[in-house]
């Protein structure tokens, strides 16, 4: 099952990325804001339940499709690019295995846990 999510993942990824070329930004704006979302990771320098509302907030697709959306029809090419980022960016991190947060642990997600034991 492992190995159809992340499938399923990388398709989602390819689809950010054939959606940015329709926008009017050149080719490298998309690798140089790709990780910018991991900002929300600041949030776990206050704990880990802040932590994990500011990362599932940067990180949740239906967030980054809602902007997406917005951005399209009524708030211009910038909004649109950042929801892009926002959904490319959790598709991608999520390939390997990083995803939304409890506010128990960094390493406990909806995904299973991460890292070593």
């Amino acid at each position: 099952m492992k190995t159809i999510l992340k499938i399923e993942e990388l398709a989602q990824f390819v689809l950010g990325i054939m959606l940015f070329t329709t926008l009017d930004f050149k080719w490298w704006v998309f690798p140089a804001l790709l990780l910018t979302p991991d900002i929300g990771m600041l949030g776990y320098l206050v704990n880990t339940k802040t932590g994990a509302f500011f990362y599932n907030l940067f990180h949740h697709k239906a967030i980054a499709i809602a902007i997406l959306i917005l951005g399209y029809f009524y708030l211009g090419e910038t909004v649109t690019l950042i929801g892009l980022i926002l959904f490319s960016h959790a598709a991608f991190d999520r390939i390997f295995g990083y995803g939304l947060k409890y506010s128990d642990s960094f390493r406990h997600t909806h995904l299973g846990k991460i890292g070593k034991d």
